[in-house]
């Protein structure tokens, strides 16, 4: 990997990160200033998405330079962008509706632990003491930055119920990150992340249909603004980013970028919604982006130091 490479990778983890950072907000902003519920929300960010991954989707295929899809590969497809952009996005929605944006972002950047725990369970990498004080620091960070929310939000209907969620989607998120490392290693990152999310739309649209809500339907021009940018802004621009930054420098790298996306939030959050911003947040923040920078700075190192002996 050249250095420009390099560069660009990180560059594309940082702005993808921050631009995913904006979901909480929107989708914070959207149940405060119109009636949508989360599964009609969550179907009009994938329906309004839906044009750009066929479109994709179709490029990917028109320009396809490997072998085609396994069966195999067409399940893991299938089911990681059902896990990864379905059910963890469904969890994220309804959970936002009981928490803040800055609580939700911290309990979701759990995420590199949980990759690290589900790589030693299931995969049998090891698992070092490193690691372990990085989880410990994460989850001492949470413990300070729930511990001070629960003393202003605790008597909120669900804020309890709303964090557990959250921290659900964190676990199902962890487990779309760990397969979609691997099978990038298999299939072109604009392909995967096409049909990843076109499995993912029909999951959700699906629900949407069974749920019987077409209220949503009777769109107002608030409603269609929001669906749009979570769509774009947060949806389809910075998965291909993180996807590409990923394909460039490694899960590892990535994690150690993406620690801006918890900052991003409670600023945004601060600014967008009223939110709070006090020092136990801060502090918390602050441990949780220090586990996670250790979880992948170890690695992240390894990296480099490959690319400097090629």
């Amino acid at each position: 990997m050249t250095t420009s490479d390099s560069t660009r990778g990180y560059l594309f983890i940082l702005s993808g990160s921050i631009l995913f950072s904006t979901k909480a907000v929107l989708v914070k902003l959207a149940f405060n200033h119109t009636t949508v519920d989360p599964v009609s929300l969550l179907a009009l960010r994938m329906l309004f998405s839906l044009p750009f991954f066929l479109l994709t989707g179709w490029w990917a295929r028109r320009s396809l330079t490997s072998l085609p899809l396994t069966r195999r590969q067409w399940w893991y497809v299938i089911g990681l962008g059902l896990l990864g952009y379905y059910l963890s996005s469904l969890l994220d929605f309804i959970g936002l509706k009981y928490i803040s944006a800055g609580l939700e972002r911290l309990i979701l950047f759990l995420f590199p632990t949980f990759t690290v725990l589900i790589n030693a369970l299931f995969f049998k990498e090891r698992f070092t003491s490193r690691q372990m004080l990085a989880i410990a620091l994460s989850y001492l960070g949470i413990l300070i930055a729930y511990t001070d929310e629960m003393s202003v939000d605790m008597d909120k209907p669900g804020f309890f119920l709303g964090s557990a969620l959250i921290l659900i989607c964190s676990i199902t998120y962890a487990g779309y990150i760990v397969g979609t490392g691997r099978l990038l290693k298999q299939i072109p990152v604009m392909r995967y992340t096409s049909l990843a999310m076109l499995s993912a739309t029909a999951g959700v649209l699906i629900h949407f249909y069974i749920a019987g809500n077409f209220s949503v339907l009777h769109l107002n021009q608030t409603t269609i603004g929001f669906g749009l940018m979570l769509a774009i802004m947060a949806t389809v621009i910075p998965n291909f980013l993180v996807a590409a930054g990923i394909k460039s420098i490694g899960s590892n790298n990535a994690a150690i970028v993406s620690a801006i996306g918890p900052v991003s939030t409670i600023i945004l959050a601060y600014f967008f919604l009223g939110e709070s911003m006090n020092r136990y947040q801060i502090i918390g923040t602050c441990f949780v982006i220090a586990g996670v920078i250790m979880i992948g700075w170890k690695g992240g190192m390894k990296s480099r130091k490959r690319d400097t002996d090629k």
